[in-house]
Formats: C-alpha cells, structure tokens, sequence
C-alpha cells in the first residue's frame, strides 16, 4: 500500500493533463515499432523519432504503432500532437495504476488494459499496463517496458495467417485485447496446479511456510481480480458502444472475449473461496496435530500417576512399614508398577485412545 501511494502522491498538485510518469524507471531508450499492412502488403519498421510521416497513411492500409518504454513524456507528448490526442488522454496513458477502463473520444477510442504475466521462478503475477488507442485506420499501443507479448500477432501478421491482414484496425485491436485475455488462462492454470499442491501439503504435513505460501497465493488472486473484473466493463462496452470505428463483424468476436472474461471471473472466485477454505483447513490442521499432541502426553501423564503414587507412598520411610524389611518388597513393587501400566494401556487401546 505505501508503494501505491507514493506512486499517486508524484501527481499531487498537478493540473490536470500534466505528463507525468508515475511507474518505475527503466533505464533504457524507447522503442518504437511501425506495422503497416493490407491483404497484399507488410512492412515493419522502427523509428527514432516521431514525425508527420506517422498520420501520413492510405485508407486500404492499417497502421499499428507500438510504444515500448513510456517513461520518456516528450515522446508520448509528440505522438499526442501528431495524432491531436486529448491531453487527459495522455496523462492516462503515463499513469500505469490505471483501472482498466474504455473512453469514447469520438475520433477515436482509449482503451486501458492489464497485461499479467506469471513469474515461474517467484511464483508471483509480474503486471503491465497497456494502453490502446484505436483509430479509423491506425492503433497506437503503449508498453511500460519491452516485451515479446506481441510476438505471436507479428507472426500472424507477416505470415498472413488467419483473416487479420484482411480486416481493419478494429479487428487488430480485439486480436490484441484477445491475446492479453488468453494470457490469464495461462497463468490460472498456474495457480491452479499451486492450489493442488498446498491442498496435499495442508493435509499432510502443515507448516508456516505453508500459511506464508497461502497469504501470498491470496495476494495474486487479488491482483488477478483487479486486473480483470474492470475488464468485463470494458469488453461489454466495446460489443454495445455505437461507433464506426468498430464493425459490426467485430462485435462479434468481442462476444467471445465477453465470454472468456465471464470464464475467468468465475474461476478467480473460486479460487477465492479455495484459498479461504485452505485457511480453515490449516488452522483445522494445526489444531488436529496439537490435540494429537498434548494426548499422547496426556495418556503418558495418566499413566504415570499410579506409578507417583506408589512411589511416593514407599519413599515415606517409616520405621513400621511391613514391606521396608521385605527381601521381595524392591521386586514385588516394581511388578505392580508394570502390571498397572499394562492394565492401563490395555485399557486405552480398548477405548480407541491409543
């Protein structure tokens, strides 16, 4: 919590439509990647500085600029003046604890989204935010830092594979919002098979590290759920909102990501209730294992008494105790010690104590 609010606090005071980067500093240069395509033609590019040449575009051909690296303002500044973006526009775009979230600018349309990764090593979700700006013929995205997530959709791109290189930007940007959302299926899965694992451990062998485990597994679920219940919003409204810029034929493959978002919703929450569960059982666990405990004590305890209590009785040493002169009285005490206790476990084991 203290991390958000110092992320927060850099824009206090600030007018609004102030560009400033409010997330992590990445040493390294931007990156700018220039996809222009149709059914017949593809070119890919990267370009050091942003000119008029970018909005300069024909109508048959569909540009995709994408933004790596987006703590640099004067660069998202630029491509804000080139494309005559809303100024609240862009301070979004540069503030990552965005709530993912979908704005209609009527020339175009801002779209914010989570992009989650899974963290196989630290076992944890690693998130970005991407921001979309989608246009007649032209998407701009925005990455905090470079990754090889868009890989897969370049491919489809230069290899013509699927209707992609046939479709306009609005089909370009359902297939990037479609493979950000197939993303957290993978990482479902992942805490999937953790849940599994902890259910086994907590059943066998429960330990602190595993109450640790689960309080971190339940911070990831969070996290997952933040990212993705504001994500139903969104999609919903892409499929119902009433602007050209998206086709009807569109809208169609929206509904599937509706769906897909649906299916995932579902699964966190019960995952949610799992976890929940899991904590019950750990506690139910610790409480077992303690019982198991003090009642072997307890049974070593009571068996003991009787042992006491002889002990104690022939340890008074009065002059006229009968049995202090007895040559058997040594054995013969320690024969009743162990008559009793074989009495006395006999007796627990017929009683399911031992």
């Amino acid at each position: 919590m203290p991390k958000l609010i110092k992320k927060i606090s850099k824009k206090s005071g600030l007018p609004p439509g102030t560009l400033e980067y409010t997330g992590e500093k990445i040493s390294r240069k931007v990156k700018i990647t220039v996809i222009d395509y149709n059914e017949k033609n593809f070119q890919m590019k990267e370009v050091s500085k942003i000119d008029q040449e970018l909005i300069n575009l024909e109508k048959s051909t569909v540009r995709w600029i994408n933004v790596d690296n987006i703590s640099l303002k004067d660069i998202v500044e630029e491509i804000g003046n080139q494309f005559e973006l809303h100024p609240l526009l862009l301070e979004d775009v540069m503030n990552p604890e965005q709530r993912p979230k979908v704005d209609d600018f009527e020339r175009y349309l801002f779209i914010t989204i989570k992009m989650l990764n899974w963290d196989q090593e630290k076992r944890e979700i690693l998130s970005e935010q991407v921001s979309l700006i989608l246009g007649p013929n032209y998407v701009i995205s925005f990455q905090e830092r470079e990754l090889d997530m868009f890989d897969p959709i370049l491919e489809r791109l230069k290899t013509r594979k699927g209707q992609i290189r046939k479709m306009g930007s609005d089909y370009l940007t359902y297939t990037l919002i479609d493979y950000i959302i197939d993303n957290y299926f993978i990482i479902l899965e992942n805490i999937g098979d953790i849940i599994e694992d902890m259910e086994e451990e907590l059943i066998t062998n429960p330990s602190p590290v595993t109450l640790q485990s689960i309080h971190n597994l339940k911070r990831e679920i969070i996290t997952l759920r933040k990212s993705v219940w504001p994500l139903r919003e969104v999609i919903n409204k892409l499929q119902r909102i009433e602007v050209p810029i998206i086709k009807n034929t569109t809208k169609i493959y929206m509904r599937d990501v509706y769906d897909h978002t649906i299916q995932i919703i579902d699964t966190i929450e019960s995952y949610r209730d799992i976890i929940s569960g899991m904590l019950d059982i750990y506690l139910s666990s610790i409480s077992n294992k303690m019982n198991e405990i003090m009642k072997v004590l307890t049974i070593i305890s009571t068996i003991f008494i009787p042992l006491t209590f002889l002990a104690g009785v022939y340890g008074m040493n009065f002059k006229y105790m009968p049995e202090i002169e007895s040559t058997l009285g040594y054995p013969l005490i320690w024969l009743i010690m162990v008559i009793i206790t074989v009495i006395m476990i006999i007796f627990f084991k017929k009683k399911n104590w031992l």
